[in-house]
């Protein structure tokens, strides 16, 4: 499987848009690199970029657009609102697919060898990376910013892990930090106040760190010490952030500013809460906020199923829904449009591939299958019949969960939707995917059979392309066949004006598990493992037997109920 890493430099400009281009141009030229978003502030002079790549292809392409900046960004005449000590200011390196942290961190050093030795720029490695544990922390590295970095890098405690220890070239491009890194989200809350001073009382509310200790917790007190001098700090409602709070001009209002560093512990959705009620308590309100970069879908969807269930509202419903859910409970659309395909690294990385059937619409679809092209067929149908299935199960649960004198019950429902929807989700996706199989087959059959080596490696790839064009089918058996348990739930205990559509459900699950069967079998024909054909046959008929009797008693409970 495909390794894939992100890699989010900060480029010290954010005024001068050619500049950008000519930088983002250098990570376009790398194959293999897709270049996911370009975030720029005027207020902040920063960019913040976001590509993804096969972890070589990402080092070049950080490598290229690294040497650009250094020579197009002169960090003597810069100034900005955010911290910043380079013209590439940070360079961090994420894990996204098939690869561990300690590969990552590999890679980073790579990178920073090839910045310091190619271009003569020094800098520093932090997060997993880092050379000592007092490196880690990225604002520790960072302190004094640009204008300290002189007398910084002659310091024998911050010699820099890469590039010389000379401020004669870093005049111009400053210093860089490079870093393997968890996913960060960089995310801003807006409030209603123009005080600097108050946000950043927010913002020591919410912090990790916190704010200083002082007698009596009044910010004019005597600072707490410990017994050996120490300064005592009062820790924050949330960790894994660090936060700031400033005044953006460009929108007039100020804003906390923060780096969520573990999205699992402490995800958007209470990052958010949070810092409205800390801003409420202080008499000021959160209006909305800002997302700097992309954003993992699973953190939008869970922000979405969050605020679903403040309001005691199913979430078993489409994941558009909850991202809009979570778009207008955050605010995130405040100060400008968010386009979620232009903001989710899922959605940027399907962007451009080949269409998928699901994708079309239904005219389309039938169209399609009634063409004279051999797929989709009987399987992707069957697929499709078991997706209404389970959709119309999910509708009822949905219905129930907001029926008028049923409100302590929505959360029960709202299970039941949840489950549902995810058995939709895997027959959606399995309406592609046998067609998908069937391609496998079409392309091992096109393979060269000239030597003897041809011919075995074409056998090797049509058993392969085979047993997953069997197996593909028989998911879908079981899907549809785990979907009926969800329908005939609901047509016992769901809103029982809905019971016909549970029955309807019912009637297309008993469908797409005989469906989906009669592919399996045509698909296990002339394959020459006879055991796996018996076993998966066997197992096959017992699916279809289940299916049988359990449509008869669905549509026994509902045409009682009629």
């Amino acid at each position: 499987m495909r390794q894939l890493i992100e890699c989010v430099p900060n480029f010290s400009e954010g005024c001068n848009m050619d500049v950008i281009k000519q930088i983002t141009d250098e990570i376009e030229s790398v194959e293999g690199v897709k270049l996911l978003n370009v975030d720029p502030g005027k207020a902040t002079n920063r960019t913040v970029v976001t590509f993804v790549g096969t972890p070589e292809e990402v080092i070049d392409a950080a490598f290229l657009a690294i040497k650009k900046a250094s020579e197009l960004i002169d960090m003597s005449k810069h100034s900005g609102e955010h911290p910043r000590m380079g013209a590439t200011d940070v360079c961090p390196l994420v894990p996204i697919a098939n690869i561990e942290m300690d590969e990552v961190v590999k890679y980073a050093h790579k990178l920073g060898e090839r910045v310091g030795k190619e271009l003569g720029i020094p800098g520093y490695f932090y997060e997993y990376a880092a050379s000592t544990e007092e490196r880690r922390n990225l604002a520790v590295v960072r302190k004094g910013e640009y204008e300290a970095l002189k007398a910084k890098l002659v310091d024998p405690q911050w010699q820099p892990d890469f590039g010389p220890a000379e401020f004669v070239k870093a005049k111009h491009t400053g210093a860089t930090a490079i870093s393997a890194r968890d996913f960060l989200i960089a995310y801003n809350v807006n409030l209603n106040t123009t005080s600097t001073r108050r946000a950043n009382a927010v913002a020591y509310d919410i912090r990790e760190k916190g704010r200083i200790k002082r007698v009596g917790e009044v910010l004019s007190g005597d600072i707490v010490k410990d017994a050996y001098g120490n300064t005592l700090w009062t820790p924050g409602k949330l960790k894994h952030v660090k936060a700031i709070g400033w005044f953006i001009e460009e929108y007039g209002v100020t804003q906390v500013t923060m780096n969520i560093t573990n999205i699992t512990e402490t995800p958007l959705h209470l990052a958010f809460d949070e810092t409205a009620k800390a801003a409420n308590a202080r008499g000021i309100r959160a209006t909305g906020s800002e997302l700097v970069g992309l954003v993992p879908k699973s953190a939008m969807l869970e922000a979405g199923k969050y605020f679903l269930r403040k309001q005691n509202r199913s979430t078993g419903i489409h994941e558009s829904e909850l991202i809009k859910i979570a778009i207008k409970s955050m605010g995130l659309d405040e100060l400008g449009p968010f386009i979620p395909e232009e903001r989710i690294i899922e959605y940027m990385l399907e962007s451009g591939t080949d269409k998928k059937l699901v994708d079309l619409s239904l005219t389309d679809f039938a169209n399609e299958t009634a063409s004279e092209s051999p797929a989709p067929g009987g399987g992707s149908i069957s697929a499709y019949a078991g997706a209404l299935g389970i959709s119309l199960a999910t509708m009822v649960a949905n219905l129930s969960a907001h029926k008028r004198g049923w409100d302590e019950r929505w959360e029960e429902f709202s299970d039941w939707a949840d489950k549902g929807q995810i058995l939709k989700d895997e027959l959606l996706f399995l309406v592609d995917e046998d067609t998908n199989s069937f391609n496998k087959i079409m392309e091992a059959m096109r393979l060269p059979k000239g030597t003897d080596a041809e011919k075995k490696a074409r056998k090797e790839a049509m058993d392969a392309a085979t047993k997953y064009a069997i197996l593909t089918p028989f998911r879908v058996m079981e899907a549809s066949l785990k979907s009926m348990d969800i329908i005939q739930k609901m047509a016992e205990i769901g809103n029982p004006n809905s019971v016909t559509d549970a029955g309807v459900g019912a009637l297309c699950a008993r469908t797409a598990v005989i469906g989906a069967f009669l592919n399996v079998k045509i698909n296990c024909k002339d394959f020459d493992d006879t055991a796996f054909v018996t076993d998966i046959l066997a197992k096959g008929e017992a699916l279809v037997e289940k299916a049988v009797a359990k449509e008869a008693e669905i549509l026994k409970t509902t045409h009682e109920k009629i």
